[in-house]
């Protein structure tokens, strides 16, 4: 996958992992604030992920 793809898909699981982490807060739901915690991180790496693709090229 390239730098683009990578970027896109953290973006969609950090704002999926942010409605998460809302609604667990908002209905005191702590697994469900704890999953949105773990999907933002989880995008988080994606995005780095494709920083380092950009930055070194889609071959890595």
């Amino acid at each position: 996958m390239g730098e683009f793809t990578d970027k896109m898909k953290a973006a969609g699981n950090k704002l999926a992992g942010n409605t998460k982490e809302a609604i667990g807060d908002a209905t005191d739901n702590e697994r469900l604030e704890a999953e949105g915690k773990a999907q933002q991180a989880k995008g988080t790496g994606q995005n780095i992920k494709g920083s380092v693709k950009g930055a070194l090229g889609d071959d890595i």
